[in-house]
């Protein structure tokens, strides 16, 4: 039986932790996690809030996810919206989600995000 997702996992090019950090760290409030030795030696980054974790791993032969992409539930899109922008981060805003208010993200290597918040009637 399936119980929860634990966590997703992008990919990232080698040398690229530092941007991870400022943008999962500093621009999305994140919490970086101590990687287990023996995986830490491969480079990346894992970071979460809450129950959410994302794992930042490195591909040498990256390419950055464009249509797949974590989803992320948000509280007050528009702050969270105006946090990003203030970090130099795109927020591209999308109505085609019936329900929610939404917008997309790039991570500073090009993985998608996507964050969302459902409109309470």
């Amino acid at each position: 039986m399936l119980a929860a997702v634990d966590h997703v996992q992008l990919a990232a090019p080698p040398g690229s932790e530092d941007a991870l950090r400022a943008y999962y760290g500093d621009a999305l409030g994140m919490t970086e996690v101590a990687k287990p030795p023996v995986l830490a030696a491969r480079g990346g980054c894992w970071f979460e809030a809450g129950a959410v974790r994302l794992h930042l791993g490195v591909e040498n032969a990256f390419s950055p996810a464009k249509k797949a992409h974590p989803g992320l539930r948000v509280t007050d899109i528009d702050a969270y919206a105006a946090r990003l922008t203030a970090h130099g981060a795109p927020v591209t805003w999308d109505d085609d989600l019936p329900g929610h208010r939404r917008f997309y993200s790039e991570d500073p290597v090009g993985n998608r995000l996507e964050f969302l918040e459902p409109v309470t009637a």
